[in-house]
């Protein structure tokens, strides 16, 4: 996989509650993902960018709520998440290291 893919593929880390518990607890994180990506590609960016093992990999897909504006009823876009198990004694910091 060449190195542009590996960036279109992670958006970004989603943060929420329900992130922070299955962090702490099974040391999995929540990242949020390009449609198009694939559980394998998923793998590769993950440990070719913060140098981890990863174990297991499992998408959901989010359909985007349907809300009323001004102008008639509009629609949020989809996402696509991905909740990334480590190996164990492994974790992805976010916070900037100097």
């Amino acid at each position: 996989m060449n190195q542009e893919r590996i960036f279109t593929i992670l958006i970004g880390p989603h943060v929420s509650e329900k992130a922070t518990i299955v962090a702490d607890q099974s040391n999995q994180y929540v990242f949020k993902v390009a449609p198009d990506a694939t559980k394998p590609e998923i793998k590769a960016a993950i440990e070719a960018l913060f140098e981890v093992s990863v174990t297991k990999v499992n998408v959901v897909n989010l359909k985007g709520k349907a809300k009323r504006t001004a102008r008639g009823i509009g629609k949020r876009s989809d996402t696509r998440k991905a909740y990334v198990t480590l190996g164990e004694g492994q974790e992805i910091s976010f916070a900037a290291s100097e």
